[in-house]
């Protein structure tokens, strides 16, 4: 039997968001005869995360389950390394990735490499602010913050909370984009259905708030439908401070540039994102961090590299600038990379990244939102159907598909579910330990009272 001795193409993918799966996709799909050529992608967690429908996670409308999918089902012939990136060498090829409980060390060699790194949420150095706030970039995120409204809400319930139910009951958002929109909505549905299940809360004793450095929210869609948008959470009981800026987060207070302060535990910041820090030891043309790439989408003095999503700045042929970070650029990338790495394997034609924005969508609560499409302007509920029919259908596999459809069928029919998932035994603490420390801390008491 003849033995193939001819050393395998490696093409090595970093990250699976949009960018990196999708890549990895239309690479499989392409090359899923070819047994010379190896494709990896690296990633720590093992599945893609369909960040579209992380405010509905948070706002209890999905089971946070249905919206990730495992990278393993998504790709048969892929191979699938779960580990931290730590380092990439561009001169060696190769690049180190931790793995394990121990954190041990794998070094990666490539032909190809494929950069889908995403982006850090920016908190601008601003004081406490990193420390003290929440965050919407991931699933655990999404889940923390749920958790975190709902033990707020437990808290007030009770007599004893006196002058720290202010402080429980008001929400801020910072940053009028598409996450702070989407997200203060969600939250402020959720929290005027669920305050009803608290004897001793009222709707008016809820305060949330939306901040924004600018005069506009969602400036994405225009003008018109900000405004709209602006006027139905108002009517809904949001309140907005616009043109006003987070100074510093400390001590449960949020000082803001007019020399406001609210008190609040709980800040979700997001006004700011990053590229991925890994990005600022690679010798690399940089646009405010982010990769310069070519029409192509290789990274400019580095062949065999490509960069995509949120981690590169890939030139909009048609305006001269950075094509906005968003999905449905970024899936799109990612089919054009695996184009080009063909190209560069067998040979042919390498394709220009050529894509117009088709649209923008964004829910505001109560089965209500917003949309341009091609130029057309949609609010309502006809912008909320649009929004949900069109992003099912970008939801990966057909099973995640009928979960999420289950799941929006139910939230018509029941309220919102308030259990809060925690883990309240550490480990290693058994209910002998427990009944220990209770012993000893009654016998404080005890004493305390003696005295």
């Amino acid at each position: 039997m003849a033995i193939d001795s001819k050393p395998k193409i490696r093409v090595l993918i970093l990250g699976s968001g949009f960018g990196g799966l999708y890549t990895a996709l239309h690479l499989e799909k392409k090359l899923a005869g070819s047994r010379n050529v190896e494709i990896t992608l690296v990633n720590r967690e093992n599945f893609f995360l369909f960040t579209p429908m992380l405010h509905e996670v948070a706002a209890s409308d999905l089971d946070f389950t249905h919206i990730v999918n495992p990278v393993r089902k998504l790709l048969r012939r892929v191979q699938f390394f779960h580990g931290d990136i730590k380092f990439i060498d561009l001169k060696k090829r190769r690049v180190s990735v931790a793995h394990g409980d121990d954190d041990h060390y794998h070094e990666l060699s490539y032909d190809y490499l494929v950069l889908a790194l995403g982006s850090v949420t920016n908190f601008y150095n601003l004081p406490g602010l990193a420390e003290n706030s929440l965050t919407m970039k991931s699933l655990s995120d999404a889940i923390h913050l749920r958790n975190h409204l709902v033990k707020n809400l437990e808290e007030a319930d009770f007599e004893c909370c006196g002058t720290q139910r202010e402080r429980l009951l008001t929400v801020v958002v910072a940053g009028a984009g598409f996450a702070g929109v989407e997200t203060i909505a969600a939250i402020n549905d959720f929290l005027r259905e669920a305050i009803g299940f608290y004897p001793r809360l009222n709707e008016a004793d809820l305060r949330i708030v939306l901040i924004e450095a600018t005069g506009a929210i969602l400036p994405e869609l225009g003008p018109k439908l900000g405004a709209y948008a602006y006027k139905k959470l108002a009517e809904r009981g949001v309140e907005f401070l616009m043109n006003t800026a987070v100074k510093s987060v400390l001590s449960g207070e949020v000082s803001l540039s007019d020399g406001a302060v609210i008190k609040t535990n709980t800040l979700l910041w997001t006004a700011g994102a990053s590229p991925n820090p890994l990005l600022d030891r690679l010798n690399c043309e940089k646009d405010r961090g982010r990769l310069i790439t070519n029409e192509f989408l290789e990274v400019n003095g580095n062949p065999g590299v490509w960069a995509l999503g949120d981690c590169a700045a890939v030139p909009d042929r048609a305006t001269g600038k950075p094509c906005p970070p968003t999905a449905q650029h970024a899936l799109r990338q990612g089919k054009v990379v695996a184009h080009n790495i063909l190209a560069a394997i067998r040979g042919g034609n390498r394709k220009c990244f050529d894509f117009k924005t088709i649209g923008a969508l964004a829910t505001i609560g109560r089965r209500t939102g917003v949309a341009r499409i091609m130029g057309v302007n949609f609010s309502g509920f006809i912008a909320w159907w649009m929004w949900r029919t069109i992003y099912l259908s970008k939801l990966p596999r057909f099973e995640k598909k009928v979960r999420v459809a289950l799941d929006w069928t139910l939230d018509l029919l029941f309220s919102k579910d308030l259990v809060q998932f925690t883990d309240l035994t550490p480990r290693g603490f058994s209910q002998a330990d427990g009944l220990t420390a209770l012993e000893a801390r009654t016998d404080q008491i005890d004493d305390a009272e003696a005295a």
